[in-house]
């Protein structure tokens, strides 16, 4: 009997050292479909208690006919991503704050008028939310951010004809990470 309950205690010892925590998290914004069926990305993985690394990716690649006119709608983009999140009590719970660098390859045009506008945009951005806990492995995500740097762009006349209106670079600052995500905890 004292040698079983020895056993028995020196395995409960150890079973922290075998046992290791969820460090990898796979998500999707449910509000990226919602912008004209943007697919959208993001792996996380925990580097500490409070840290987590982070790379993302949307991609959209459809035109629609829209309007009386059926002329062509688009918001087709290619974005990359990759940042940090810091967790104040413990990673993939609770509130965090997140900071990012960017990429978009970019192409709108036809919702508010004809004319298009398409180029490419480098920046940084920050953005802060909560992550509420469903299950052990299933998160639900809130967030909100901005993000700012350059653009390097071109307006068209239209979606479909070449008459170039403007071109050149300026600096931008846009909301980004507003999301409603669903996250799986690995």
């Amino acid at each position: 009997m004292q040698i079983r309950s020895t056993l028995i205690s020196l395995v409960l010892l150890f079973i922290p050292t075998f046992v290791s925590a969820q460090k990898l998290a796979v998500s999707t914004d449910m509000l990226g479909y919602a912008d004209m069926l943007t697919v959208n990305g993001e792996v996380s993985y925990s580097v500490s208690r409070h840290w987590s690394t982070n790379a993302g990716f949307r991609y959209n690649p459809f035109r629609f006919h829209g309007g009386p006119d059926e002329h062509l709608v688009s918001n087709r983009q290619r974005t990359v991503s990759a940042g940090a999140r810091y967790w104040p009590w413990h990673v993939f719970s609770g509130w965090w704050f997140a900071g990012k660098v960017q990429y978009q390859e970019y192409n709108k045009g036809g919702i508010k008028s004809m004319q298009t506008r398409e180029g490419d945009r480098y920046g940084a951005g920050a953005a802060a939310g909560f992550t509420y806990m469903l299950t052990s492995w299933l998160n639900l995500e809130f967030s909100l951010g901005t993000w700012a740097g350059m653009d390097v762009y071109k307006v068209y006349e239209c979606p479909e004809c070449g008459a170039t209106l403007d071109q050149g670079e300026k600096f931008y600052v846009l909301p980004n990470d507003v999301m409603l995500a669903l996250s799986f905890v690995f």
